[in-house]
């Protein structure tokens, strides 16, 4: 008998670190999910939170290790991009390691007060501001500043943008600028549409930063789409964006770090092949020799991750509800639950993810596509969405079939309106999280229910049936 388990052996590198076999069935990090599922239900999303602290400390030691085996001058500082996922139990668990923020759109700031109020991050805190900036964005952020927020970096996306902290922040302040880097050739554009063009830059700087005792420029800021990855692409427009933060480094003597933005990938098959340390010191190495070069002093180097920080902490468990055959070779799941609207990267980016069979793994199995419960027509999942063919196990009269999808745990909440309205109104799934105590035993509880069809018709202005009796 074929069965599920030799396959995925034979097929992958199988156990891994995060994913082993037991009694028939799948250990996520050392998690018991059939344990879970029982608890709990289906379909049910988890955060497995040592798994932020884990990739956090790792991205130190690479970037320290390519630090002192190049004997560079300068220092590395972790950022966590808040907008891959906001909830308090990531951010919490991501602030247990002396890291900082990176904030993206207006509504940040009053997160950054809070965890400011809660004691999780101080005034000495880098609060490094992105993205094009309304009205709204500035004033808090000039709030902040005001308030003796001394490391609240907002960095310029356009040569406009200083002119409000200028009028407004009292105080002596520091900014970044965000070069506007080219495209990946194959994208739509030639240019990214945020930041500042590079042949704009000196005379920004010169003209509203150099003379003025208000303000200083902190840092020269650098992000692609395509992330950090070891292509000619991406190695072409760091030298560049190294080139111009040695040209400007020799008018702007206060200028002294290096945002090399963010996009380390994060494992999405089981075949993931990614050195980080090798690219951390491929990236010191580059600024160190460019730097030598040109006689300038090494900057200090900022990353600003978030994917790479909580994605692989997260997982969506479902059931599958009935298997139906609707030709002479299409073989369907249905899952208690929607690709659409619970994991929005597979549908609108074909994004990739692991996808293992939770229980049943000493069973036969077969080539099937998955099915989410939306009347959409592109609420699916299979050979095409997926990378390879998918299989799973045979289900058998009496037994339930329980599939998982993991390293999941960046921006599909936000992507699909969490406790909002959702396409065919299907419901938020319940969300667990799971930690350890100092022992090294598993602890889990129930962060939200499954969304209420009450809470659904209040914000669509619908008076409950429960409500009006």
């Amino acid at each position: 008998m074929n069965q599920y388990i030799d396959l995925i052996k034979q097929t992958f590198d199988f156990p891994t670190k995060e994913f082993t076999v037991e009694n028939d069935q799948l250990k996520f990090n050392g998690v018991d999910l059939m344990e879970i599922i029982q608890q709990y239900g289906t379909p049910l999303k988890l955060t497995y939170l040592p798994k932020i602290s884990e990739n956090i400390q790792n991205a130190k030691t690479y970037f320290n290790n390519a630090i002192q085996a190049h004997d560079y001058k300068g220092s590395y500082t972790y950022c966590y991009c808040t907008k891959s996922s906001h909830f308090s139990f990531v951010v919490h668990e991501a602030l247990k390691n002396d890291i900082h923020i990176e904030t993206s759109s207006t509504f940040d700031i009053p997160l950054v007060r809070s965890l400011y109020e809660e004691g999780k991050i101080t005034k000495q805190t880098y609060i490094v501001c992105n993205g094009f900036k309304r009205d709204l964005y500035k004033q808090y952020i000039a709030e902040l500043l005001n308030d003796g927020f001394v490391n609240c970096v907002p960095v310029l996306d356009n040569l406009s943008e200083i002119d409000y902290y200028l009028e407004h922040v009292n105080v002596p302040f520091q900014v970044g600028i965000r070069i506007a880097a080219d495209e990946e050739p194959k994208f739509g554009f030639y240019t990214s549409r945020l930041g500042v063009r590079y042949n704009d830059i000196v005379r920004l700087y010169e003209e509203k930063i150099k003379d003025n005792p208000k303000v200083s420029l902190k840092l020269l800021h650098f992000f692609i789409n395509s992330g950090i990855r070891d292509t000619a692409y991406y190695w072409s427009e760091l030298t560049r964006f190294i080139q111009k933060y040695v040209e400007l480094k020799k008018i702007a003597p206060e200028l002294d770090t290096m945002d090399v933005g963010g996009g380390w990938p994060i494992k999405t098959n089981v075949f993931f092949d990614y050195d980080y340390q090798y690219m951390a010191d491929q990236i010191v190495k580059n600024i160190k020799w460019m730097c030598a070069k040109n006689n300038t002093v090494e900057p200090h180097i900022f990353t600003e991750f978030g994917s790479y920080t909580v994605g692989e902490s997260g997982a969506v468990l479902y059931s599958v509800l009935a298997e139906k055959l609707q030709n002479d070779k299409e073989l369907w799941y249905m899952i208690d639950g929607s690709f659409i609207t619970q994991l929005p990267d597979s549908w609108g980016l074909n994004q990739k993810y692991i996808m293992l069979a939770v229980n049943n793994w000493n069973e036969e199995y077969h080539n099937i596509n998955l099915g989410g419960l939306t009347c959409d027509s592109m609420d699916y999942y299979n050979s095409e969405a997926h990378q390879f063919n998918i299989y799973l196990p045979k289900v058998e009269e009496g037994k339930k079939q329980y599939i998982g999808f993991f390293h999941t745990g960046a921006y599909q909440e936000s992507l699909g309106g969490y406790g909002g309205i959702q396409h065919c109104l299907i419901p938020a799934p319940k969300h667990v999280i799971i930690d350890r105590d100092t022992d090294g035993s598993v602890k889990h509880w129930l962060f939200a229910p499954e969304q209420s069809h009450e809470s659904m018709m209040k914000t669509l202005g619908y008076v409950s049936p429960t409500e009006g009796k």
